[in-house]
């Protein structure tokens, strides 16, 4: 797993963002939550719980998206800080399943396909309309396609290995216009837990959606 602090001040507080398969920093550098140190955390051909100095933080408050909510499932109990608040948006602990996840034959599907041209197609599934589209097309990451692949690889052999995450998440987020991860398996794997559910109307990346959840929401919570 990579790291990237956007914001690192010397806050009390620090804001951990999980960010989905296929990620990198761009599209969510320009957040500032207030109050708080912010890092980006992406590319899960790993999962490491090293990236906090120990006693820099009073409390880390967590916010997790698509892959990311699997990620930090496993990843944050790990974690040697106090943890706040912590909200999951389009994703669930179970990325891969029939039922709560994607499915299956579709994740094969995308790797045994996986080029330029399919993460195209992918991008544009993700966001609402044309004009969403365009707007992420000038913040997209820039990952090898390779690189990607491996990404996906590497979490298909963690699902076999590693325990189900036992984290219990606070907030949940479902978009019922997300295409990428069904919500109907979202909103199934949420009834597993005791996480507050809000289903929104929004695609599967949503661009205020981030502005609300990685900067907006913290300016009273400081």
């Amino acid at each position: 797993m990579k790291h990237q602090y956007i914001i690192q001040s010397g806050h009390p507080r620090l804001l951990v963002f999980f960010a989905g398969w296929a990620s990198d920093p761009t599209p969510f550098q320009n957040y500032r939550p207030a109050g708080r140190d912010y890092v980006v955390c992406y590319d899960y051909r790993t999962l490491e719980n090293d990236f906090i100095p120990h006693g820099t933080y009073r409390e880390a408050d967590i916010v997790a998206w698509s892959m990311g909510v699997w990620a930090a499932s496993h990843v944050v109990p790990m974690l040697d800080v106090p943890i706040g608040k912590n909200i999951a948006i389009n994703g669930t602990p179970y990325p891969i399943d029939a039922g709560r996840g994607i499915p299956p034959a579709i994740w094969q599907g995308t790797l045994d396909n996986l080029s330029p041209l399919s993460l195209h197609k992918f991008t544009r599934r993700m966001c609402a309309d044309t004009e969403a589209f365009h707007r992420f097309l000038r913040v997209t990451p820039r990952r090898p396609v390779d690189e990607l692949a491996e990404e996906m690889r590497a979490i298909t052999r963690m699902l076999d290995a590693l325990p189900a995450p036992a984290f219990a998440w606070q907030q949940a987020v479902v978009g019922n216009n997300d295409r990428i991860i069904p919500p109907a398996n979202q909103t199934r794997a949420w009834q597993e837990s005791d996480a507050r559910v809000t289903i929104t109307g929004i695609a599967h990346y949503d661009e205020p959606t981030f502005k609300h959840y990685l900067q907006d929401v913290w300016i009273n919570d400081k």
